[in-house]
């Protein structure tokens, strides 16, 4: 039997719930990877909001990309350490939902934590770039709920 490969898509906020169902859901010497993506228009938000607060001739911090860098060095330290088992770590930078779909060819499950709504059930506890992963992955994707699961009185009406 060939041994699975599971990424796990770590996000802030959302990567225990993630780490936890991989743990759960893999099989015995399971291969762990763990994905973090830096969104590139992050640092493009950053610089036109820096700009915008104190002018277009302050400087802007030079070290914005290391400071992206390490707090992804310290997401995935602990994400790993929550794992509590050998992985390998994968840091992405673009658009996001691609980037992960990008990561995930040769995995065969990818583990996603839902990051909408979350008081809800319903298609509004997804959001548009999980949704993306979720359609184009090309694996299997294991949809799991960061914190309690909302009850199912919470399911929206049916269309009239």
């Amino acid at each position: 039997m060939a041994t699975q490969r599971v990424m796990i898509w770590v996000r802030e906020g959302l990567w225990e719930a993630a780490v936890d169902a991989a743990l759960a859901a893999a099989g015995p010497g399971a291969v762990f990877t763990l994905l973090h993506v830096i969104p590139t228009e992050v640092e493009g938000a950053v610089r036109a909001g820096f700009g915008g607060l104190f002018g277009r001739h302050r400087p802007i911090p030079a070290d914005l990309h290391e400071l992206l860098t390490e707090a992804d060095k310290e997401l995935l330290d602990a994400a790993e350490a929550r794992l509590g088992a050998t992985t390998e770590r994968r840091t992405a930078e673009g658009r996001i939902e691609r980037e992960v779909v990008k990561a995930a060819d040769g995995a065969d499950l990818l583990v996603v934590s839902r990051d909408g709504d979350r008081a809800h059930l319903g298609p509004h506890s997804i959001g548009p770039a999980t949704r993306f992963v979720i359609d184009h992955a090309p694996c299997p994707v294991l949809l799991v709920w960061p914190g309690d699961v909302p009850s199912v009185q919470t399911i929206p009406p049916p269309p009239h």
